[in-house]
């Protein structure tokens, strides 16, 4: 299976700073690219495919993208349904190669279903995924509850922020993207992506876990770098991700999800303290305690 994809995009643009003082400068500012990317399956002959989503997103890590949003979004299931993964360079169409059309071979026992395959998803990268309607149609469709007996220490959950934080180059250079990051049991980051869309890092991640077939996730953390809402809680129950934590909020409709769902939602994750809404027992806390106790005071 190819697996290549361009290194994350930066573009650089002038610039001028004003200070209160009148003082005007005038300097290259390096910014985080944005552009849409379209999501293909393809199936047989390369000429047959069908266009599932369009998403504004930032190059790097396309086909980890395009696999987990297959993957969070019930159409893939397995790893062995994808053949491989290409950047469309079809001849029939009349313009450069911008990498932006992302081809998902799928294999011929993929289960082909047209209706599903007919709706199309076009997503911003504030808002996520439009359209979800509720806590019982996610269940309806038979997402399952979060199982598994990770147990972690709070004071692990309290070093995360940094050492994501630590691999978000791209947010160094630009200050413009959001990051996810997928730790292991012991606190070692195994994989981080970003992006302006914080639906899309996370995708990018479980995405790259679900081609290595490590789904479902059931011994991991989920750390990410903004506020919490309810497609992440969803992306993260489709990998089967126990624990879920940000630096920011979370929505009221994402607390609810993670507590259907059982996920361990952890929130305002910074320094010496973070606060916890759902699920605490993973975290050693007892089971009964209050919504949004918070650990180390």
């Amino acid at each position: 299976m190819a697996l290549f994809a361009r290194a994350a995009a930066t573009k650089r643009v002038e610039r001028l700073a004003w200070w209160r003082d009148g003082r005007v400068k005038r300097q290259a500012d390096p910014l985080a690219v944005e552009e849409p990317l379209e999501i293909r399956l393809c199936f047989g002959e390369r000429s047959r495919h069908s266009t599932v989503t369009v998403t504004m997103r930032t190059p790097g890590g396309d086909f980890y993208l395009a696999a987990g949003f297959l993957f969070t979004e019930g159409i893939l299931h397995r790893a062995d349904e994808v053949r491989g993964i290409a950047y469309c360079t079809d001849p029939a169409v009349d313009v450069a190669q911008q990498y932006n059309i992302v081809n998902v071979f799928v294999a011929p026992h993929f289960p082909y279903d047209e209706a599903k395959l007919q709706r199309r998803w076009y997503i911003n990268s504030s808002c996520g995924v439009c359209g979800k309607a509720s806590i019982e149609a996610l269940q309806a469709c038979g997402l399952p509850s979060v199982r598994g007996d990770l147990q972690v220490d709070p004071d692990l959950l309290l070093a995360l922020p940094e050492r994501l934080n630590a691999a978000q180059r791209l947010f160094r250079r630009t200050g413009g993207v959001h990051a996810a990051g997928l730790f292991d049991s012991a606190g070692n980051l195994l994989f981080a992506a970003e992006d302006v869309g914080r639906h899309n890092a996370v995708d990018k991640v479980i995405g790259q876990r679900f081609l290595e077939g490590g789904l479902p996730a059931s011994e991991t953390i989920l750390q990410v770098s903004g506020r919490l809402s309810f497609e992440l809680v969803q992306k993260a129950a489709m990998a089967g991700i126990p624990i879920l934590s940000a630096i920011s909020a979370p929505s009221s409709l994402a607390v609810d999800t993670a507590q259907a769902l059982q996920i361990t939602l952890v929130a305002f994750d910074r320094g010496d303290h973070f606060n916890v809404y759902t699920h605490p027992q993973r975290l050693g806390l007892a089971a009964g305690a209050a919504v949004a106790q918070s650990a180390n005071g």
